[in-house]
């Protein structure tokens, strides 16, 4: 079964979609009668990609679920079963939401001429058509008799009306203008076309509208994009007071910790179902890494054990002579003796299982991410990491009267060489310019700056990588060592699996190639790290490695970030832009 959805983007289908995870096709049945959602078994391919291998998890009504992974894992195509937009290629998907089933998605899907209230009319679709209904039977009362059966009439039309109250119809246009209000846009008005709005707007207004139509299920995929911290807050207040369900897709971890109770993670064809939290997500995190590094060692120690009683049994089996005298034995004369008594056994046994130990290996867990830096002294010589710089590259970064030309004016600007600073503002205020800047990528129209260390930048749009190039060439580019070299230092990082290394780059998501960004830049020690967004697009537990590393790393640190739980976090001086000029400056530790 898969109730009406309603939508912003697209029209309803009529597909089914779902939940249901057991081993048991008994036990399926049951929990498909318990859960509002189930997946049982779910596959899902494009062309000869397989995105969901399999699949199965149920969410029970009322629950607040997280969808987190990897760009391209496999995310959107998961809301997308739920609100019956895609069919399972295999396997069976149920939704049982009789109040109705909202969803939005990333992008508002309407033309440029449509307005305002064509956004919300086919947000409200399922309501209109109960209204439309509920006339019809009124009209329908009108023309009836009692012998003609209105008792009939009457039930069809009380149980429309139960239905439509149920849904608060009549309140539906006031909470879209609640919605829109809480959501920054308080006087939008209804005859406005969309192509006039930004990004931005849309994503806001098809949110408050697919919000406004108070479903029993919502399906939200990246709701807090685009929004500002008092927008989410509502949002995350608006959600907690939501009686149905909720399963949001979201890389915001403040969002998770507040609203979600439940966390489903995809990656690599498969879908993990983790309680407790975000917390509670995190700790299992943990406990899994542990678990493979316990696993491997265990697996090393046997390995080399059974090297060792291989090599322990051939030495004996050396010593022995190949002949022994019969005095031995109570004899006096020599007999031929085999010298595989014992020990030949114990070799082949011993041999035999390094053969399926080497055959199926456990593979170590990530190591974690660790940043280093190349503390460089004014004459170019270099000193150790854990050196105490001395004073003449106590400067990682001096701007002087900086002017590009209408996007950024900075009278000074003053880093440590260990030194934190935190770039924010609205969109447009100059925070990319500045670390274009920084990074010797962006000449000014006026000013000095003077960067001496070496500088590792990661850039919110990427490096536009040559489309046949395969991920391990991509990493490897421009970097000395063999292709063995870079294949092990790739992997070692966690970023990516050994099938993911033949990839091309044409082939992967943003995320993917953000991974390839990643990697190159924790491998190469620099002096000043400037990062672009760095959270965007990336699985919250990589996030939080990558924050880790970032606190143990030792030379100097720009970041410009969105991402609320890493700006609370943060510790260093804190620069705000606005329309490219300093709005507000704090000083922090300087190093």
């Amino acid at each position: 079964m898969h109730a009406s959805s309603t939508s912003p983007f697209s029209s309803p289908s009529s597909s089914s979609p779902s939940v249901a995870s057991t081993a048991s096709p008994f036990a399926a049945a049951a929990s498909v009668r318990t859960a509002q959602l189930a997946f049982h078994d779910v596959t899902k391919r494009y062309a000869d990609h397989v995105v969901l291998d399999g699949v199965s998890f149920a969410v029970k009504p009322g629950e607040k679920v997280g969808v987190v992974g990897d760009n391209g894992s496999g995310k959107s195509t998961l809301l997308k079963l739920m609100s019956g937009r895609l069919a399972a290629d295999n396997g069976e998907v149920t939704v049982r939401a009789p109040g109705g089933t909202g969803y939005l998605a990333q992008a508002l899907e309407l033309p440029p001429q449509a307005t305002v209230q064509d956004a919300v009319d086919l947000a409200l679709a399922d309501l209109r058509d109960l209204e439309v209904r509920m006339r019809r039977a009124e009209a329908d009362l009108g023309r009836r008799d009692v012998e003609a059966g209105l008792d009939g009439a009457l039930a069809v039309y009380a149980d429309l009306v139960e239905r439509y109250e149920a849904r608060g119809g009549y309140a539906a246009e006031a909470r879209v203008d609640s919605a829109l209000h809480g959501l920054g846009l308080p006087t939008l008005a209804r005859g406005r076309r969309l192509g006039t709005l930004s990004g931005g707007e849309r994503s806001r207004l098809a949110l408050a509208a697919t919000l406004a139509s108070q479903p029993e299920l919502l399906l939200l995929d990246e709701p807090t994009n685009d929004l500002d911290d008092q927008a989410v807050s509502w949002l995350e207040e608006h959600l907690r007071a939501h009686r149905g369900t909720v399963v949001a897709v979201t890389h915001d971890r403040v969002f998770l910790e507040r609203l979600t109770a439940t966390v489903l993670e995809v990656g690599s064809g498969t879908v993990s179902r983790y309680g407790d939290g975000y917390d509670g997500y995190l700790a299992a995190k943990e406990a899994e890494r542990r678990r493979r590094l316990r696993e491997y060692e265990e697996w090393r120690a046997e390995l080399a054990r059974n090297r060792r009683l291989v090599e322990s049994q051939v030495a004996r089996l050396n010593g022995i002579p190949r002949k022994l005298p019969f005095a031995v034995f109570g004899h006096g004369a020599f007999r031929s003796r085999g010298r595989g008594h014992g020990a030949m056994g114990r070799i082949r046994n011993a041999k035999a299982r390094l053969e399926r130990l080497t055959d199926d290996p456990v593979a170590p867990p990530a190591a974690p991410l660790v940043f280093t830096a190349r503390i460089a002294t004014a004459a170019g010589q270099e000193k150790t990491p854990g050196e105490v710089p001395t004073p003449s590259c106590q400067v990682a970064a001096e701007v002087l009267g900086l002017h590009v030309g209408g996007r950024l004016r900075l009278p000074a600007l003053h880093l440590g060489a260990a030194q934190r600073l935190l770039v924010t503002g609205p969109n447009g205020a100059g925070k990319s310019t500045l670390l274009r800047v920084l990074a010797g990528e962006l000449r000014p129209d006026s000013g000095s700056v003077r960067v001496p260390g070496r500088v590792g930048h990661l850039r919110q749009e990427g490096t536009p990588w040559a489309p046949d190039l395969t991920v391990l060439q991509a990493f490897a580019q421009g970097r000395a060592g063999t292709e063995d070299e870079h294949a092990q230092s790739l992997l070692s990082l966690g970023l990516f699996g050994p099938a993911e290394l033949r990839l091309r780059v044409g082939e992967l998501s943003y995320g993917q190639r953000r991974r390839i960004e990643l990697a190159r830049l924790v491998v190469e020690p620099v002096d000043l790290l400037l990062l672009d967004e760095p959270t965007n697009h990336l699985s919250p537990a990589l996030v939080e490695e990558l924050e880790r590393a970032l606190a143990d790393y030792r030379g100097a640190v720009v970041v410009v970030t969105h991402d609320r739980r890493m700006r609370s976090r943060f510790t260093g001086s804190h620069l705000a832009l606005r329309d490219g000029r300093v709005a507000h400056f704090r000083e922090g530790d300087r190093s």
